[in-house]
């Protein structure tokens, strides 16, 4: 377990309404492109990034984390755990509040690296589904 549910709860109602998600493209198909409809019903500016930096729901793409010229609060990943940990870092020097790695995505080491730099982290859990099972609404 990589999350109790004051954590999840905390990072999807008080860190902030700014999320980048890592790996969301126009790719309707993709589960990026689901959850990130969720995350914006449920009030939250979703910022895509992806090497393609197109925009997705209405929002502008980034090709990184690191070009995305405002501050983000959470950084939602949407790579396989092999990459996972290098976007963890980036999350951490871009200055967001708190990471979030979707299903299957695990690296215990980043967990730990962002937990010491002072992040909220949650990890193998999905928003989507997160948000209905805690019966939070906006």
């Amino acid at each position: 377990m990589y999350a109790d549910d004051e954590t999840v709860r905390r990072i999807l109602q008080d860190t902030g309404d700014t999320w980048a998600v890592v790996g969301l493209s126009g790719n309707r198909a993709r589960a990026a492109y689901g959850v990130a409809e969720v995350l914006k019903r449920f009030g939250k500016r979703v910022v895509p990034v992806h090497p393609k930096a197109e925009p997705v729901h209405g929002e502008q793409g980034y090709a990184s984390l690191a070009d995305i010229p405002f501050p983000v609060d959470v950084v939602d990943v949407f790579v396989n755990s092999e990459l996972a940990g290098g976007v963890a870092d980036e999350a951490v020097a871009a200055g967001a509040k708190a990471v979030w790695f979707q299903l299957g995505v695990i690296d215990e080491e980043a967990y730990e690296r962002t937990r010491e730099a002072g992040l909220a982290m949650v990890m193998d859990r999905c928003p989507a589904i997160e948000i209905p099972r805690l019966g939070l609404r906006r």
